[in-house]
């Protein structure tokens, strides 16, 4: 029914006219499970899950890919300055005295001081590396001192081409196909119209006067690594799930990744705070936005926009699904639809249970002992001493007295309910924590832990509180 409520997303967003057409894709962290499309291609044929379109920006997670890459390779390291492989940033005149040279680190969390420049940067692609170097010469503008706040710079990310290129010593496109496109069979996605993807390559558009007019490719350049990347919905719903599947607690490196998967969750962190963006706390990890649900956690995401083009990729991170959709046409506000679509996915997926330790589950056990009969001395394995430090032992055995009396006594246990209340009931925010219900005769008990990080762990957090039944 999910399914449904997204293609019914994309297809209202289209019907509003918001490009002569539309393609998407859901996907797990196993790969593409559904897809989509409406309207026509130049040809007037309907495109489909291997039709290329410009992705634009979320190339810049394939740039982030590879730098990191680079450093797990010991070819440099994020703190250095961008001096080190950018000769010619060496007279740009910083924005203040004390202002330090800009790393790695702070170009890939749109950091480095940089204003924002989407307008002027979507027709920089095709700069030659002569031309780049004398755009650098001339000197450049700052907004902030280097490292201090957020503001999205594509020419950071033209810099890290640079970066790539002086660590690796070949080529920024060269470098990006061999590392990832290759060995993940991205097959359908390159660096220019005449990538081989099955369903070909969507000509991108504009509105004006009252009809949609096509726009030329741009040729790839020195800023290729802030947007060149053409792609399909199958190839980059590949990259998501790949990227995606980091997160799965049960996975283990693939012999020969090309990025291990602790160097994909690093790319998918907070480590800058994005301001002034709706709905949930924004930050921006390593090539990508990192975005904090209230009750399903972190979700990932990247959009693009190009001259004729629009994406955007979205995923959460805990649970693994997620959604790709481009479209041809210039501002289409297709990172809103799939936002829509994407929370309309979100919310029609089951949310994976926390798994709580084994520890948890044996504390939980000695606590339903104890509520049944509390001892002089409680064991004192289960227990950190802070918890008598943090109310006395005879105070809460009262307190315990108090809350069975309102609930009208225990019920009786029973052999077919052994931990005296476990059930659909239960809240666990991680895997040290557990809250659940003991039941009495006319309410219940709501009973909570926390266990401590030493091995083996203890119980640092107890609270007992009576739940009355509410009359009808």
């Amino acid at each position: 029914m999910a399914h449904d409520e997204v293609d019914e997303v994309f297809a209202e967003h289209h019907a509003r006219g918001s490009a002569p057409s539309l393609v998407w894709g859901t996907f797990d962290r196993r790969g593409l499970v559904r897809t989509g499309a409406v309207g026509r291609d130049q040809h007037g044929a309907r495109p489909g899950a291997d039709t290329a379109y410009r992705i634009a920006s979320c190339t810049k997670s394939f740039t982030a890919a590879a730098v990191l890459a680079l450093r797990d390779a010991g070819r440099l390291n994020l703190d250095e300055p961008v001096t080190r492989f950018v000769p010619a940033f060496a007279g740009v005149m910083l924005p203040g005295r004390d202002a330090p040279v800009p790393t790695v680190r702070m170009l890939l969390t749109m950091s480095g001081g940089l204003p924002t420049d989407d307008p002027w940067a979507d027709r920089q692609e095709g700069l030659s590396a002569g031309a780049f170097d004398s755009l650098l010469r001339r000197g450049l503008t700052f907004e902030s001192i280097p490292g201090t706040r957020f503001a999205y710079s594509n020419l950071g990310f033209a810099l890290l081409g640079q970066v790539i290129e002086q660590a690796s010593g070949r080529g920024y496109r060269d470098v990006v196909t061999e590392l990832f496109l290759e060995p993940l069979g991205l097959t359908g996605t390159g660096w220019d119209a005449s990538v081989p993807a099955s369903g070909g390559v969507v000509v991108g558009t504009r509105w004006l006067d009252d009809d949609w007019h096509a726009l030329p490719f741009s040729s790839p350049g020195a800023f290729s690594p802030i947007g060149g990347l053409f792609s399909t919905v199958t190839d980059l719903s590949r990259w998501a799930a790949w990227l995606a599947a980091a997160h799965d607690t049960d996975g283990v490196d693939e012999p020969g990744a090309p990025l291990s998967r602790a160097s994909r969750r690093e790319m998918q962190q907070a480590y800058r705070f994005v301001p002034a963006l709706p709905k949930h706390p924004t930050g921006y990890g390593f090539g990508l936005f990192v975005e904090e649900y209230p009750h399903t956690g972190t979700v990932v995401s990247h959009s693009g926009g190009y001259p004729g083009f629009s994406a955007h990729m979205r995923w959460s991170a805990p649970r693994g699904h997620g959604i790709v959709a481009f479209g041809n046409a210039t501002h289409s506000r297709l990172a809103v639809a799939t936002t829509h679509a994407f929370d309309r996915l979100d919310a029609g997926v089951a949310a994976k249970p926390t798994t709580v330790l084994p520890a948890t589950r044996a504390a939980q056990r000695s606590v339903n002992d104890l509520i049944r009969a509390w001892p002089d001395d409680p064991e004192p394995d289960v227990f950190s001493p802070n918890v008598a430090v943090d109310d006395a032992w005879d105070r809460r055995r009262a307190a315990l007295a108090e809350a069975v009396a309102r609930i009208g006594g225990l019920a009786p246990a029973t052999a077919d309910d052994p931990g005296f209340g476990l059930g659909a009931d239960e809240v666990s925010t991680a895997p040290a924590h557990l809250a659940w219900h003991v039941p009495g005769r006319a309410g219940r008990l709501r009973v909570e832990i926390r266990l401590t990080p030493e091995h083996p762990p203890r119980v640092q957090t107890l609270t007992i509180g009576a739940d009355l039944v509410q009359p009808r």
